[in-house]
């Protein structure tokens, strides 16, 4: 691990929401931070511009093996302490058989597949006893969905989780610490504006959670207050 004054995170998809102010909160607590955005410009590029050099952007289109190919040779050599990946979609509250293949594909695609598929592709850059993040939901829980609505998002993120799962037991010796995050509802475009919470207020106990676990190999599905999610 590195010093504190050293510490480097990666924030796959940050150009809005969570990520943005996740991304922001690691910078003011004294990480550098790369994050990644479709595109290079934005509230994202505008923060960067004003950092001082302690964050810095990288275009990302997470879906795309070719960009994450290119983004894994970019940071060939730059070590990480946390890899935190952050993206999902919502394709709006109908039932199963209501969603079409083309949206069902969509959404499972860009909430588990690719999430995946970046952790893998960047896992190299991880230092030991550095940190592998997803962001997850407790939508996500089997045992918790005792609630109707949102099947597809549910199915999505219990696919994200279920993937890390396999993922961890696969590096199970690798001394990494690896956690899935629950954030809360968050007022985002995904959570919506009447949720209960805003970024700027959950995001702060997600950063806590981060480095209070930093260093504790394994898996954990944890919420925002470091408390454990069921699976």
């Amino acid at each position: 691990m590195s010093t504190t004054s050293e510490r480097q995170a990666l924030v796959i998809g940050a150009s809005r929401g969570l990520g943005l102010v996740l991304a922001d909160e690691l910078t003011r607590r004294g990480w550098r931070v790369i994050a990644t955005a479709r595109r290079n410009d934005g509230e994202l590029r505008a923060k960067a511009d004003a950092s001082n050099g302690r964050l810095r952007v990288e275009s990302l289109e997470m879906t795309s093996d070719e960009q994450l190919s290119a983004l894994r040779e970019r940071l060939d050599g730059t070590p990480l302490d946390l890899l935190f990946v952050n993206a999902a979609i919502d394709r709006g509250n109908l039932p199963i058989t209501e969603v079409s293949t083309e949206t069902f594909t969509e959404v499972m695609i860009t909430n588990a597949l690719s999430p995946l598929r970046a952790v893998e592709a960047l896992r190299g850059s991880v230092v030991p006893g550095g940190t592998v993040a997803v962001m997850s939901s407790r939508q996500g829980s089997v045992s918790l969905n005792t609630r109707p609505g949102f099947e597809l998002y549910k199915a999505s993120k219990a696919a994200l989780n279920q993937l890390m799962r396999s993922y961890a037991t696969r590096y199970a010796d690798d001394g990494q610490t690896k956690l899935l995050i629950h954030p809360g509802h968050n007022q985002t475009p995904l959570g919506g504006p009447g949720a209960p919470l805003k970024p700027e207020e959950s995001i702060p106990a997600v950063v806590d959670v981060l480095e209070a676990q930093a260093g504790t190999p394994g898996l954990q599905f944890l919420d925002l207050h470091g408390e454990v999610v069921p699976w």
